[in-house]
């Protein structure tokens, strides 16, 4: 199993501890981790959460309507060059 996918499995245990439902899926640069936030998720419950994604080398939180959000992250599969360390608004 690639190191990739053992990070990403990890952050999905983690975040399945915390009670949510984990989505794992295997892209061409990287293995990518969804999971479906509740308006409900208690503060204790965050921080668990962001300790998990803080694992990934990317993470964030999609909200584009009332009905939900989802967090991401992915952890990449080749180490970045120097130019994309952080991502495109980290550039040196």
């Amino acid at each position: 199993m690639p190191a990739s996918e053992v990070s990403a499995e990890a952050i999905a245990a983690r975040l399945s501890a915390v009670g949510l439902a984990t989505r794992v899926e295997e892209r061409d640069d990287c293995t990518a981790v969804e999971a479906e936030i509740s308006e409900s998720l208690s503060a204790d419950s965050w921080r668990k959460v962001l300790e998990a994604v803080a694992e990934a080398d990317r993470f964030g939180l999609l909200a584009p309507s009332s009905n939900g959000r989802t967090l991401w992250a992915v952890v990449r599969k080749t180490v970045p060059t120097t130019g994309d360390v952080g991502g495109p608004d980290h550039q040196r």
